[in-house]
């Protein structure tokens, strides 16, 4: 770990010492590209009560900076995510596994709604120029706010206990976010570039509230981790 902060470390210092040292223009840009979920989000694993079943989905928003000071500049993300449903298969095994977990004659599991939330991300960024390019690092905290995500209804039969349908709620939530970003800006003039970007986002994870249960056998879901990491093409206007 400190030969791999050292070498950060170096790479840093050698592109700080070579880029340019004149103020960086401030920034709007129009992005959209592809979110793809990471950890626990992307598993689709009946026995692992944090896995998310999300989907590789398509993101859009807004994204800017406004340098202060040089090359250092306060950064801002607008972004809607869709993460995606459930398949045909995720839900069957789902089925499957609480038959098996509530020794059951038979479940059947119904899932709607998808993950949809929107990222407001807020943080400091340092630039380095290179001819009619421009490297954007940029650190960044805000709020996730969810507006849908899947909502199951499920019933076991023969099975005393559980004798009642039980639901998994659809969360609608403001949790806290964080991540961070690199991005890769070409200038087609003096007010006018194109670039590209990678984005990582985490979060704490989305309270999810259940109803109907009677017993506490099998898949139960409380916490639900965001996870993404998205790749984008945008369009940017620099002022």
């Amino acid at each position: 770990m400190k030969k791999i902060f050292t070498s950060i470390s170096i790479i840093l210092i050698t592109l700080i010492s070579i880029s340019a040292s004149a103020q960086v223009k401030s920034y709007i840009a129009l992005y959209g590209g592809i979110s793809t979920p990471q950890g626990d989000f992307a598993k689709s694993s009946y026995d692992n009560n944090q896995a998310g079943y999300a989907k590789r989905g398509v993101t859009f928003g807004l994204d800017g900076a406004v340098y202060f000071y040089k090359k250092l500049a306060i950064g801002a993300t607008i972004s809607f995510q869709d993460q995606g449903k459930l398949t045909y298969d995720d839900v069957y095994a789902m089925a499957a596994g609480y038959t098996s977990s509530f020794a059951a004659d038979n479940a059947t599991v119904t899932a709607v709604n998808r993950y949809h939330n929107w990222n407001i991300l807020v943080g400091p960024q340092y630039s380095f120029e290179f001819s009619n390019f421009i490297v954007d690092v940029r650190a960044s905290a805000g709020i996730i706010k969810s507006i849908s995500t899947p909502e199951f209804t499920n019933q076991v039969s023969g099975v005393p206990t559980q004798a009642t349908v039980f639901y998994q709620r659809s969360a609608s939530e403001t949790i806290f976010g964080y991540g961070g970003n690199l991005g890769l800006r070409y200038k087609l003039s003096d007010g006018f570039m194109i670039g590209i970007k990678g984005s990582y986002i985490d979060s704490q994870g989305l309270t999810i509230t259940n109803d109907g249960r009677t017993s506490n056998v099998g898949r139960l879901v409380t916490k639900q981790p965001l996870s993404e990491f998205q790749t984008t093409f945008g369009f940017t206007i620099a002022f």
